[in-house]
């Protein structure tokens, strides 16, 4: 058998380098060329249409009148370790800093939002509307739309305590899908109580200390089976009766058959039937209906509490929130009433993909200055200069570069005007302007440029 040419060194090792990044596997150097497990690198086009995700998210906060916060991505561990049980204690990703503080990764948003809220103290101005935008992490199992780090989107209010307050929040989130291009047919959003269960389980004699576990393991029957639900409730000291009227109240989907079951005077069906009359008056009836199995995961939820999800079901839920009246004097503050909505922007993205409503978001360069000789690039860079003065996005092409490959550069750049620096231009006090949407071109003079 006749051997195979040696390939030389450079060339074998551009080979091996795209085997390795094809592969997602370590270069030469020994490097992982794959971001972490679970996480993402945004290239681009990636950025831009997260940016074009996130200016939805601020539009509609600020058309409800919310102002925008932030804090820090790196926590300390207390603010997250609050309740044991909660499936989220187990998923932080965690570690003693260098000054042997404990420290961890923000999983969510609401408890860095509560931090803030005990720091200002009696300072804050009530009613206090805040959003934020934020990266959080968190180590799971990874399914589709679901990652170990994502943005989140949150709407928070502070010191409202009627119904009025999870109105507003729900309509905020009804707008955003509307400005997406999403309508009632394609999604809509669940709402429940977390008073529901509690009534149920005061009657069957469950003590209060035991709501809050009950509620995260009841939370997961849309992951386990009920047998395995009961199981876990069992380890509660639930017991067998007592889960069956659990489960039977969990299947009511109606407010009415709620007060059959509860009573019509109970406190969660007059805050649900409220509810309701309020999303009545913002036109929100057909996006939202009652549903007894929405319980929330987390510990904090104390009254309300919903889901946004695509009516196909093909998809996780694609935001949640609720009613958390009592988070604040978890971290030893005084509570106030506070509601509020994480959104994270994987399931969106996943869905808007699906339903074929991703726009194609080209680069926000208006202008494209050229010049056609490499004498002239100090007069383009002039010119560049100019144009940016004025507001313009402009790219400056920085090489020489065939006029062929500068056209199909300013179009993939979906530029509006190409400007040509040419020497017999220059010399007359003009330069070429190309209007490539409607293909016309003309000789503008230097200090009429606009």
């Amino acid at each position: 058998m006749r051997a195979l040419p040696r390939l030389p060194r450079a060339a074998a090792r551009r080979r091996r380098l795209h085997a390795s990044a094809s592969n997602g596997s370590k270069d030469g150097g020994g490097i992982e060329l794959q971001p972490p497990r679970g996480t993402r690198d945004f290239y681009p086009p990636d950025m831009r249409l997260q940016k074009w995700l996130f200016d939805h998210f601020r539009r509609v906060s600020v058309a409800f009148g919310f102002e925008e916060v932030t804090a820090p991505v790196l926590e300390s561990e207390a603010l997250f370790t609050r309740k044991a049980g909660e499936e989220i204690t187990q998923q932080l990703y965690n570690f003693e800093d260098k000054g042997g503080r404990k420290v961890a990764l923000r999983p969510e948003l609401t408890p860095s939002l509560a931090r803030m809220v005990l720091q200002k103290g009696k300072g804050l101005p009530l009613p206090a509307k805040w959003s934020s935008i934020g990266q959080c992490w968190r180590y799971e199992r990874m399914t589709r739309g679901r990652r170990r780090e994502h943005y989140q989107w949150n709407m928070d209010i502070v010191g409202v305590a009627g119904m009025e307050a999870e109105a507003e929040l729900l309509a905020a989130i009804c707008t955003f899908f509307r400005n997406v291009g999403l309508s009632k047919e394609q999604v809509g959003i669940r709402v429940s109580s977390r008073k529901v269960l509690q009534t149920v389980l005061e009657r069957c004699g469950i003590p209060p200390e035991s709501f809050a576990p009950v509620c995260v393991v009841v939370d997961k029957l849309d992951k386990i089976s009920k047998e395995k639900v009961a199981e876990e409730l069992a380890a509660l000291h639930v017991v067998p009766e007592a889960t069956e009227d659990i489960l039977k109240a969990l299947e009511v989907d109606s407010i009415s058959g709620l007060a059959q079951l509860l009573g019509d005077d109970s406190e969660p069906v007059q805050e649900l039937r409220r509810l309701m009359e309020l999303l009545e008056g913002y036109g929100l009836s057909e996006w939202v209906k009652f549903d007894a199995s929405v319980v929330r995961g987390l510990a904090y939820y104390t009254g309300i509490v919903f889901e946004g999800f695509d009516r196909e079901g093909n998809l996780r839920a694609i935001c949640g929130g609720g009613r958390y009246n009592r988070l604040l004097s978890t971290f030893g503050g005084e509570d106030l009433p506070m509601c509020g909505f994480g959104f994270g922007d994987a399931v969106i993205i996943e869905l808007l993909k699906e339903q074929g409503l991703l726009p194609e978001v080209s680069p926000e360069v208006q202008d494209v200055v050229f010049a056609l000789d490499s004498t002239l690039q100090g007069p383009a860079a002039s010119i560049a200069t100019r144009l940016r003065a004025m507001g313009r996005n402009v790219d400056l092409v920085l090489e020489e570069k065939k006029l062929k490959w500068v056209f199909k550069h300013a179009e993939r750049l979906g530029a509006e005007r190409l400007f040509l620096v040419g020497s017999n231009e220059w010399e007359r006090g003009v330069v070429r302007v190309k209007d490539l949407s409607k293909r016309e071109e003309a000789d503008v003079p230097l200090d009429v440029l606009v």
